[in-house]
């Protein structure tokens, strides 16, 4: 190790300012690494792969961190995706917000983690207060309530799952699912998602040990939502044969599509089976901000679970979700004590240990980039920011959509926009492989068995005449792509 280089963070006024400066010389090196507007270098994987692997694994002598940083700088910066490029639009993978880069520092910093509140008095007691007022946001009882930060919408998604297998377990059949394990019936057990949903219910059902045939797939109409009457008849049906219907999930935003599903249909449909209704709000959560849109997310409340997500059009850093929970008591499936760490006289005399609320045990204090991202920028800004990203995806398709060379199957609620050129599928590919060679990153995605594209518009910074350039592009592209064929 260099003596140069500290080795921790301490009240010792010389190692502050040698961090300070690394801190520094670590930002000089990233705005050092590209000088354009592009969203990525255009290397190809094969040529990365070599460079990556040349810089080695771990050497017997330590460089020291001017060195690593000066590699660092020439061989991974450059071909780092810039998710604040105005031409990276591929997914739900959003710029950051400033704020929230410093959040992150913070975080690494002190190194607080959420298992007990011995590990992270502050960070344990912001992260309840956010849970609370999150609830309130969209429209769940603070009292009674419950919920926790997760690491993303998957594990959101699972965690509901789990709590609502376990909750029906003991109200149908009198069964505690996390003494005794999966009942006799568990083989009949059945939950129900759109077609076109998040992976994680396919997921979540195989950790669950019921597996993918437990996952009833319910197809979507032209909208790309649920089909509520194909739902209705599958309960029927299922029922009728002698399964147990136990959890629907209602999409508030679909990966590709962003389309957002009859909350308020499944909702009576959950009642009359006495089933839980989760929210996979992963995408759409962002909406509650808007000023514009915000009603297309009214149905959110009647749920008995979501899925927030906060590293999508809330533009926080990866990774930060949450789930809440109607019913906090349905969260006790993850409650487990242990005498070095959650010790129960400790919570009766107010101290909160989270562990019992998660599926992890040792978690970062990602509550605070929610805490600075809100306080920064307030409903008003935000309002600013999602109103601008579902602007720019309804922008983007009114252009496409009276355009003869586009096919535009699906009208946006959200950013995501999916289109193709008319010239084919081969066409298609090829485009979106140029584009990414020349630093501009859209995505790809298959719809009723045709190679479409898709734009994710999520950055803020995005204006009408930089959408148009892109269209442009992409026609010039694919009539001389088809052309060669």
């Amino acid at each position: 190790m260099q003596s140069s280089d500290p080795l921790l963070i301490s009240n010792d006024k010389a190692i502050q300012e040698r961090l300070s400066l690394m801190v520094r010389e670590t930002l000089s090196a990233i705005f050092n690494s590209f000088s354009d507007d592009s969203a990525f270098s255009g290397i190809g994987p094969y040529e990365l792969r070599d460079r990556i692997n040349a810089l080695g694994f771990l050497p017997a002598k330590g460089k020291g961190f001017e060195k690593v940083l000066e590699e660092t700088e020439k061989e991974i910066l450059p071909h780092l995706l810039r998710t604040w490029s105005t031409k990276y639009m591929p997914h739900l993978h959003s710029p950051v917000l400033t704020e929230t880069i410093c959040s992150e520092l913070i975080i690494a910093c002190f190194n607080d983690s959420l298992d007990s509140w011995d590990q992270g008095p502050a960070a344990t007691e912001l992260e309840e207060s956010m849970i609370h007022g999150l609830l309130a946001l969209y429209g769940f009882p603070v009292e009674g309530g419950d919920g926790c930060i997760t690491s993303g919408g998957s594990q959101s998604n699972i965690s509901a799952i789990i709590a609502a297998r376990d909750w029906y377990c003991m109200e149908k059949f009198n069964w505690d699912v996390k003494m005794n394990g999966l009942p006799p019936e568990y083989t009949k057990l059945r939950v129900y998602t759109s077609e076109i949903s998040h992976f994680s219910m396919d997921k979540a059902s195989h950790i669950l040990g019921m597996g993918y045939n437990a996952v009833r797939k319910i197809p979507v109409d032209s909208r790309c939502r649920v089909d509520v009457k194909a739902f209705e008849r599958m309960l029927e049906e299922d029922v009728a044969a002698g399964l147990y219907p136990y959890c629907a999930v209602a999409t508030f935003g679909t990966t590709d599509f962003g389309s957002i599903d009859d909350a308020v249909s499944m909702r009576k449909l959950c009642d009359r089976y006495g089933m839980h209704l989760h929210a996979d709000a992963a995408y759409g959560s962002g909406l509650i901000m808007s000023q514009k849109y915000k009603d297309r997310l009214s149905a959110i409340s009647i749920c008995d679970s979501i899925t927030v997500d906060f590293h999508k059009m809330f533009l926080l850093p990866i990774s930060c979700s949450a789930i809440l929970m109607r019913n906090g008591e349905k969260l006790k499936c993850f409650e487990l004590h242990a005498d070095y760490l959650n010790r129960e006289e400790d919570e009766e005399d107010g101290y909160i240990n989270l562990v019992g609320k998660s599926m992890q045990t040792t978690r970062r204090f990602d509550a605070l980039k929610v805490f600075m991202a809100f306080q920064t920028r307030g409903v008003d800004g935000y309002g600013e920011i999602i109103d601008k990203a579902v602007g720019n995806a309804m922008y983007f398709y009114s252009v496409i959509a009276k355009d003869p060379e586009f096919i535009a199957p699906v009208e946006p609620e959200l950013s995501s926009v999916v289109f193709a050129l008319n010239s084919g599928d081969e066409v298609n590919k090829k485009v979106r492989r140029q584009l990414l060679s020349e630093g501009t990153v859209i995505g790809q995605t298959v719809k009723d068995g045709k190679v479409m594209l898709k734009f994710t518009l999520l950055n803020p910074n995005l204006e009408h005449h930089q959408i148009d350039e892109v269209v442009e592009r992409i026609r010039t592209l694919g009539r001389k792509i088809a052309s060669e064929q």
